[in-house]
C-alpha cells in the first residue's frame, strides 16, 4: 500500500504536532524576528510573481496582522503521541454516528440524490461516502470555521516554525482568491482548511471541481461544487468503484487477533495502521473463522480490525478504507465515516 501525506486533514492538523505551549508574551513573535509587515510584502511580492493580480493581492493583504489566538492554538498543540493504548471506538461511534447526523445526512442524500448519481458515475464514488464526509468535516455545510484564512495562514508562515509549508498555503490562498473568491467567503479553521470539505487552498487547487457547470468550483457554499471536489479527491487517492469501504465481521470466541498483526511499517501515521491485521482473501479468513457478515468476493484482500478488543465488534476492511483515512489519518474518523454512510443508506 502507499500511504500518501497531502490530505486535507493531515496537512492542516498532524502537521501541528509541535510541542508544548509557549508563554503568551511570545506567541506574536517570529523565530528569526522577521517584521510582520516586512515578511507580508514579501509573500505579496511572490503572488505577483507567481501570476496573482494585484488587485487581488491588494484585498487580500489589507489590514493583516498577526493572530495571536492562531499561534497560540497552533503551540498549544501535544506532542506526539505514545503507545500506551488507544480510547475505545463504541463510544466515539456513539457521538458521531447519532440520529441527528444521520437524519441530516438522509436528508442531504433525498434532496440532492440526482446530482449525486451523477457524480457517482463520473467519479465512480458512492453517493453516501461523498455526504458522510460532507458531514463529518462541516455538520453538512453549517460549521465551517470563522478565522480569515488570509490572516491565520500569513500568521503561521510568518511565524516561521513550518514557513515553507504555510507560505506555499498562503500563497495557493491568494490564486484561489483570484478565481473571484472574495475575502470574506474565506474563511475557515485556523490552520487553513476552508469551505464545506475543508480543503487547504493546495488541495482546492489540485482536485476542486466544478460540479453544477457554471464555471468554477465553489465549495463555500455550493453542495453540488462540493461533492464533486470531494468525489475527486477519493478518486485521486484509489477509490475502487462497487467496492464496500468495510463489513462487519464474526470473529469466533478465542481468536487470537493479535497473531495477525500486519507487520507493515507506515511511513504516515504509523499509529493507525498498526492496529490492523496483515492483507489475506476473503477466503483465508474464512478459514480461520472470520467471517463477513455481508457478501464479499472470496479472492478480496482485505483487513481484520476489533478495535476494542475481544469480544467486541470486528470488521473486514478494504482497500476503499485506505482511501478514508487518506482525507483524515484516524480510525476513529474513518470508521465513523464508514459507519454513517452506511445508515444513510439504510
Amino acid at each position: 500500500m502507499i500511504f500518501r501525506i497531502l490530505t486535507p486533514a493531515i496537512l492542516a492538523v498532524t502537521l501541528l504536532l509541535s510541542g508544548p505551549a509557549t508563554p503568551l508574551r511570545a506567541q506574536v513573535e517570529a523565530v528569526d524576528n522577521v517584521d510582520f509587515d516586512t515578511y507580508v510584502g514579501q509573500l505579496a511580492a511572490r503572488a505577483r510573481a507567481e501570476g496573482v493580480s494585484e488587485a487581488t493581492v491588494r484585498r487580500m493583504t489589507a489590514g493583516l496582522s498577526p493572530d495571536p489566538r492562531v499561534i497560540r492554538l497552533d503551540r498549544g498543540q501535544p506532542g506526539s503521541p505514545t503507545r500506551s493504548g488507544y480510547p475505545a471506538l463504541a463510544p466515539y461511534i456513539d457521538k458521531h454516528v447519532n440520529p441527528v447526523r444521520i437524519n441530516g445526512g438522509r436528508d442531504v442524500y433525498r434532496q440532492h440524490s440526482s446530482a449525486l448519481r451523477r457524480i457517482e458515475r463520473d467519479f465512480g464514488v458512492p453517493p453516501q461516502i461523498i455526504v458522510a464526509i460532507f458531514g463529518h468535516e462541516t455538520s453538512y455545510g453549517r460549521i465551517t470555521g470563522g478565522f480569515d484564512l488570509a490572516r491565520s495562514l500569513a500568521t503561521l508562515a510568518w511565524e516561521g516554525r513550518r514557513r515553507e509549508l504555510f507560505a506555499d498555503e498562503f500563497i495557493a490562498l491568494l490564486k484561489v482568491a483570484d478565481r473571484g473568491f472574495a475575502r470574506n467567503e474565506m474563511t475557515g479553521s485556523w490552520a487553513g482548511a476552508m469551505g464545506y470539505p475543508q480543503f487547504l487552498p493546495s488541495v482546492y487547487q489540485r482536485l476542486a471541481v466544478d460540479g453544477d457547470g457554471d464555471g468554477r468550483a465553489n465549495i463555500f457554499g455550493n453542495r453540488i461544487d462540493t461533492f464533486a471536489s470531494i468525489a475527486n479527491y477519493f478518486r485521486d487517492a484509489g477509490w475502487r468503484s462497487g467496492q464496500p469501504w468495510g463489513v462487519r465481521a464474526s470473529v469466533p470466541g478465542g481468536f487470537d487477533v493479535d497473531a495477525y498483526r500486519t507487520k507493515l511499517e507506515a511511513p504516515v501515521c504509523p499509529r493507525v495502521h498498526e492496529r490492523h491485521s496483515r492483507w489475506m482473501s476473503v477466503d483465508e479468513w474464512r478459514a480461520l473463522g472470520v467471517v463477513p457478515q455481508r457478501p464479499l468476493p472470496g479472492d478480496m484482500l482485505v483487513s481484520l480490525f476489533q478495535p476494542d478488543g475481544p469480544g467486541t465488534p470486528a470488521w473486514l476492511l478494504t482497500g476503499n478504507y485506505r482511501v478514508i483515512l487518506e482525507y483524515n489519518c484516524s480510525n476513529y474518523y474513518a470508521m465513523s465515516v464508514g459507519l454513517l454512510a452506511d445508515e444513510i443508506v439504510n
